[in-house]
């Protein structure tokens, strides 16, 4: 049984090596290098889209409180027996330094309220205070905090607000007197002798 004949694929004559028409056959062109030119026009218009985004979320400083409650709070320091409450504010808009943070908390005994100050200064825009020791801390009783920004100079409120603070526990669970005394943390010798030693 004879094979089928095999053919081999040829070129007509005189199309060999011929350059086929420029546009038809090429698919592929040539990309143009990137100079650097395009990498700074690129750059600014990418900055420039940023800007806008920036401008459309950013909140206007004039619409902002001179001051802003970072966070409120009470300490319980069991080594020592103490506890203390207190809160952080942050500055958000330029006032004149050496104005007055002035705050008033509310004595959990029963007493006058406690007035706390402190300056402003340059060199930060966020501020603690807090009360000396109190007693007398009730667990999820409101204690109210007024809290004052007052311009140097002329004495004028910038800002003024009321918070509430809140403990999660009684003082209760604090000891009359400290369990150590001094740096090195050393145990009161003024207490008895079964009194457990801080662990």
């Amino acid at each position: 049984m004879e094979s089928a004949p095999r053919y081999s694929q040829q070129r007509p004559s005189g199309t060999a090596g011929a350059a086929m028409p420029a546009g038809r056959g090429s698919r592929h062109r040539r990309a143009r290098p990137v100079g650097l030119t395009h990498i700074v026009v690129g750059a600014f218009g990418v900055l420039a889209v940023l800007l806008v985004i920036g401008l459309a979320i950013r909140e206007p400083v004039g619409d902002k409180p001179y001051l802003k409650i970072a966070g409120a709070g009470f300490i319980f320091n069991y080594r020592v027996a103490e506890v203390f409450y207190g809160f952080t504010a942050e500055v958000q808009k330029p006032v004149r330094n050496l104005s007055l943070i002035e705050a008033e908390f509310e004595d959990p005994a029963g007493g006058p309220q406690i007035r706390v100050s402190e300056r402003l200064n340059p060199r930060t825009k966020r501020y603690s205070l807090r009360t000396p020791p109190v007693r007398g801390v009730q667990k999820d009783r409101p204690y109210k905090v007024t809290v004052r920004l007052i311009q140097n100079g002329d004495n004028a409120v910038l800002f003024e607000e009321e918070l509430a603070v809140r403990s999660q526990m009684a003082d209760d669970v604090v000891p009359e007197q400290p369990l150590t005394v001094g740096p090195g943390y050393r145990r009161n010798p003024a207490l008895a002798k079964d009194t457990p030693a801080p662990q």
